[in-house]
C-alpha cells in the first residue's frame, strides 16, 4: 500500500499508513446497529422464507403516482428546488393536515419537506437540543428515536408502556420522569411496533405535562392513515399545543412510496427555519422527482390509499385470530401494520425464539428486544405481506410450534 507522507505534532514527517486505526466519534460508541437490519442480513441469506418482518408495503406504488415521477423526468425536471420543497407541494400538503388531523399550516413558513420521516426527525431534534438536554421516549418503539437523541447529543429517557394498557403510554409514568433537563417527548401513535393508539383522555394529559414543564412535542404520525377502529386524533390538534408541537408525516406507509424517501415536518416557524438550516446544509432538499410523485399522491391517491387500508385491516384480522389461537397472543392492533403478541411462555427470549422460527420453520419475524428492553418476551408481525403469503406462514409457525412443544414435554 502507498504510504503518504504527514507531519505530526513534532513537524517530524512521518509515514501515514491508512490501515492505522483511527478513534470514531465517541458519542457513537453507545449506539449499536439496528438489530433489525442484523436479522434481516440472517433473512437474506436463507431461502424459502415467508418474512412477516419488514416495515414496509407489499403493495407497488398506485400506477399515477410512478407515472408522475417518470413524466416529471422525461419533463427534465432533475434540478434543485427550494430548500423547503416545491411551494405547490407544500401548499397540497398543509391542505391535507388540515383534513387529517385538523391543524392549519402556513406552507410558506411552517413546513419542510424533508427525505422521509427519520431526516426530519434528525433535523427537528439537532434544532432543539443541546447537550444533555433529556428527551422522553415510549418503548417499545421505532428503533431510530434513541440513536437520533444521542447523535444530536441529547439523553434518552424511557418510559415503557405495557400490553394490560394496551402499550399507551401513562401520563403518570411520564410526570416521574421529567427533571429541569428534560426538553421534549417524542410520540408515535398509532405505534409501530405495538398497533396501539393513545385514547383522548391520556393525550390530553400529556399535553398538560407539555404545558405545565414548557416541553416540546415532536410526533411522528407516519401510521395515521393506517387506523383500523375510530378516527386519528393528534396531539397537535389539542389546545396550546401547535406552538410547541411538530408533527411529522410523510408518503412512505399510505401511499406505499417508502424507496421515495419524502416526508415533511409541519411546525412553528421558528422551529422550521432552524430545521430548514440544517436541511439545507446536509441535504439541500428532497428528491425533485419525489415531491412530483408526492404531489400525485395528494391530488389522486387518495382511493387507492383506502384500498390498501381495507386490505390491511381483512390481513390483521385474519392473522391476530390464527396467531392468537396458536399461542401467540397480543391486543388486537388498532392501527399501523403490526401485531405485537407475547411469546414468553414459550420459554424463548424473542431473539431465540426469532432465530430459531426463521431456521427451522421458514418464518421471518421480528424479536421484540429490537424495540428496547420493553419489547422483550414480544415479536413484531407484519402483516404487510399479501394474503397467500400469510396463510403459509401460519402454517409454518403452527407446525414449528407443534415440534417445539415436543421437545419441552420431552425435557
Amino acid at each position: 500500500m502507498k504510504k503518504h507522507p504527514v507531519i505530526n505534532s513534532t513537524e517530524k514527517i512521518v509515514p501515514f499508513d491508512f490501515r492505522t486505526k483511527l478513534p470514531i466519534a465517541k458519542h457513537l460508541s453507545s449506539i449499536g446497529k439496528s438489530s433489525i437490519r442484523d436479522f434481516f442480513e440472517l433473512v437474506q441469506n436463507q431461502t424459502d422464507v415467508i418474512s412477516l418482518g419488514i416495515g414496509e408495503p407489499d403493495f407497488d406504488t398506485p400506477w399515477m403516482i410512478r407515472e408522475a415521477a417518470i413524466y416529471s423526468l422525461e419533463k427534465g425536471e432533475t434540478g434543485y428546488t427550494s430548500n423547503l420543497g416545491l411551494i405547490e407541494l407544500r401548499k397540497l400538503i398543509a391542505q391535507y393536515v388540515s383534513k387529517l388531523i385538523g391543524v392549519d399550516y402556513n406552507p410558506y413558513e411552517e413546513i419542510l419537506v424533508t427525505v422521509g420521516v427519520s431526516e426530519g426527525l434528525d433535523c427537528a431534534l439537532r434544532a432543539i437540543i443541546d447537550p444533555f438536554d433529556e428527551v422522553i421516549i415510549h418503548q417499545p418503539s421505532y428503533v431510530s428515536y434513541v440513536p437520533l437523541v444521542v447523535l444530536a447529543y441529547g439523553v434518552p429517557v424511557i418510559v415503557e408502556t405495557l400490553e394490560k394498557d394496551g402499550f399507551q403510554l401513562d401520563p403518570v409514568a411520564v410526570e416521574k420522569k421529567i427533571t429541569p433537563k428534560t426538553k421534549a417527548i417524542i410520540l408515535n401513535f398509532p405505534t409501530n411496533p405495538t398497533g396501539s393508539i393513545e385514547n383522548e383522555e391520556k393525550l390530553q394529559a400529556i399535553a398538560q405535562l407539555a404545558c405545565k414543564h414548557n416541553l416540546y412535542v415532536i410526533s411522528d404520525e407516519i401510521y395515521a392513515e393506517l387506523m383500523y377502529e375510530g378516527t386519528h386524533r393528534s396531539i397537535v390538534a389539542l389546545d396550546r399545543m401547535k406552538e410547541r408541537s411538530l408533527f411529522l408525516h410523510g408518503f412512505s406507509k399510505a401511499f406505499s412510496m417508502t424507496g421515495f424517501r419524502i416526508g415533511y415536518a409541519c411546525g412553528p416557524k421558528e422551529w422550521i427555519e432552524a430545521m430548514m438550516k440544517i436541511h439545507q446544509y446536509s441535504i439541500l432538499c428532497a428528491s425533485s422527482i419525489a415531491q412530483q410523485a408526492a404531489i400525485e399522491a395528494l391530488l389522486h391517491g387518495k382511493k387507492d390509499m383506502e384500498q390498501m387500508v381495507e386490505e390491511y385491516r381483512l390481513r390483521r384480522n385474519f392473522l391476530w385470530k390464527h396467531l392468537s389461537s396458536l399461542g401467540l397472543v397480543g391486543n388486537l392492533p388498532k392501527g399501523t401494520f403490526y401485531y405485537f403478541p407475547s411469546i414468553r411462555h414459550f420459554g424463548l427470549s424473542s431473539k431465540e425464539f426469532c432465530y430459531r422460527l426463521l431456521q427451522e420453520g421458514g418464518v421471518a419475524l421480528v424479536p421484540g428486544s429490537a424495540f428496547g428492553q420493553g419489547g422483550e418476551g414480544y415479536v413484531r408481525c407484519s402483516f404487510a405481506t399479501r394474503f397467500e403469503d400469510l396463510e403459509i406462514a401460519v402454517r409454518r409457525i403452527e407446525s414449528w410450534l407443534k415440534k417445539i412443544e415436543k421437545e419441552g414435554k420431552k425435557q
